[in-house]
């Protein structure tokens, strides 16, 4: 199991016998990409394709990190602006879905052909946006192949003082946990977390700024913000004993309150796994008991059904071949609200913990939800037809590869990318692609309101008012800080603009933009923070980028 081998590579960590006797050795490239992500393998493509030699240094065993990891119901909003190589991921999957053997549990024209404000696929375009775990994952090792690119998978970095080496404010190389080094002349951090940037000493933030910081209005704490159905429409109790505070709060609840109203806080948007269901009986495997099953944990998502909520199968939304990506809805769902807190900056054996903790949660709650008798009957016989797709993640129990990290470390770059930005409010300096979802950050904590209820907080959905540009600044470090570091995932962002800018689409655009911007720094011998915009722009354009609208 996937987790299994992570607990491996984990004990490595915690072995400095192991880092000591470990043979090193140097691979050498022109660009060193760190991550599996899909903006990893885009910026590996776009290197190669500039004629530069490129390594991936990947800690996953498997590439394209949430877009092959369950999130196949892409969060795209106006889907004109997005260009280039992260265009043509989607129209690799329109010529998959095309092939009559790519329908194997469903007829084509059964499928309803839902996306999100547009069809799922675009014929005109020849775009496909919907789509299953493994087709994506296919493309994306199609992609490594038709381009000879080197990936080195299951590679951790290692995190410690020595695990990286500068020389005037560059990265010569750094190591991983196998005692591997690898040395480049432009390096890439296409990470969920940002360790790579961490480790080379680039600043950062984790958490929720307050508004005053950037002049903001939806970043920091926002208690009574009810923007989406996230939150506890009905009065619930919060306490095991209905009504009484003595009896102790249930699970999954804090014991302190929410904090002031825009104030800053070091709390982020709660994570999970984006789930790929099937209910055909030919390719669905029943929801597994997990270890340590306590139904007791769920006894709030039993108070919401008491209370007449119905809304539990309004995020399973329809993927090609009778399966589903299932994400959070309701007040209490597959969102583990306040467990990850720690996560972005924490040891890789804390990690594993926080990522099994979570794996746990989650397939109770399924469990539950079809087996437990506290369950309304309705619900459980629908649920009850429901299962994990047998064909997908096959070498993890059916169960995804990627937790969905929805934030972690946000870089403090030569440009921040602030609210009234990703609004589409201002004129970024130095645009390198665009995005337009809605500033999408869900819910941080779980607490007990003054009147003595459960509440949500966090949860936010604000829509641009029109696509939106973003700047080169956003995805560079300060050059003091590192000179030939690139950061197009944890990019210099606050919480809520990052709440747009945090969907795969942009990803692989701002994956391939880094990637352009290496090899040309790398051709003029300066630093990207020098290179000549202009000459940027004309690359990106001709290669098929939006960068305006």
């Amino acid at each position: 199991m996937q987790l299994k081998r992570r607990a491996f590579l984990v004990s490595l960590c915690l072995s400095p016998a192991l880092l000591t006797h470990a043979q090193s050795s140097v691979r050498r490239a022109d660009v060193i990409i760190y991550g599996g992500t899909s903006a990893a393998v885009m910026a590996a493509v776009q290197v190669k394709k500039m004629g530069k030699t490129v390594l991936v240094v990947s800690p996953d065993k498997h590439l394209g990190g949430l877009s092959s990891g369950g999130l196949g119901f892409t969060d795209t909003g106006n889907k004109e602006v997005i260009g280039g190589l992260s265009r043509q991921f989607y129209q690799r999957l329109y010529q998959h879905y095309q092939q009559d053997s790519a329908w194997k549990w469903q007829k084509r024209e059964a499928y309803g052909n839902k996306g999100q404000g547009t069809p799922a696929i675009d014929g005109n375009a020849r775009t496909m946006w919907i789509f299953e775990p493994h087709a994506a994952e296919q493309i994306f090792e199609d992609l490594i192949r038709e381009h000879s690119i080197t990936v080195y998978r299951e590679e951790w970095l290692d995190r410690s003082a020595k695990g990286l080496t500068k020389k005037g404010g560059a990265i010569q190389s750094f190591r991983t946990l196998s005692g591997q080094v690898y040395e480049g002349k432009r390096f890439i951090d296409a990470t969920y977390e940002g360790d790579l940037m961490a480790t080379a000493g680039v600043k950062y933030h984790v958490g929720r700024e307050a508004n005053r910081v950037y002049g903001e209005t939806w970043n920091g704490v926002q208690p009574n913000v009810f923007q989406h159905g996230h939150y506890f429409k009905a009065k619930v109790s919060p306490y095991k004993v209905p009504g009484d505070p003595k009896s102790g709060l249930l699970p999954e609840i804090a014991a302190e309150g929410p904090g002031q109203k825009g104030e800053g806080d070091s709390k982020i948007q709660a994570y999970c796994f984006r789930m790929c269901m099937s209910n055909h009986p030919d390719n669905r495997v029943p929801f597994p008991k997990p270890e340590g099953y306590d139904p007791a944990r769920y006894e709030l998502l039993g108070r919401v059904f008491d209370s007449g909520w119905r809304e539990t199968f309004q995020k399973f939304d329809p993927i090609p071949n009778r399966k589903t990506d299932t994400n959070n809805h309701g007040p209490f769902s597959s969102d583990y609200i306040g467990k990850n807190y720690d996560y972005p900056e924490a040891t890789y054996e804390r990690r594993r913990q926080i990522i099994q903790d979570h794996q746990q949660y989650q397939q109770g709650l399924l469990y539950f939800m079809a087996n437990d008798p506290r369950v309304p009957e309705d619900v459980r016989q629908e649920m009850s037809q429901w299962g994990l797709a047998k064909d997908e993640f096959t070498d993890n129990n059916h169960w995804p590869h990627q937790i969905y990290v929805r934030e972690a470390r946000r870089m403090l770059g030569e440009y921040v990318m602030k609210e009234a930005d990703a609004l589409g409010e201002t004129t970024v300096p130095n645009p390198i692609g665009m995005g337009s979802y809605s500033l999408d950050a869900h819910n941080a904590q779980r607490y007990v309101t003054p009147e003595g209820y459960v509440q949500n907080e966090g949860d936010i959905g604000v829509h641009p008012k029109q696509p939106y540009s973003i700047a080169y600044g956003s995805i560079l470090p300060k050059e003091k800080e590192c000179s030939n570091l690139l950061v197009p995932v944890c990019v210099s962002s606050s919480h809520i603009a990052y709440g747009s800018i945090r969907m795969e689409p942009v990803f692989m655009i701002l994956g391939e933009s880094a990637a352009t911007a290496a090899v040309l720094s790398i051709d003029k011998n300066i630093s990207p923070q020098r290179l000549p915009y202009g000459e940027l722009k004309e690359v990106l354009l001709k290669n098929g980028q939006r960068l305006t609208l």
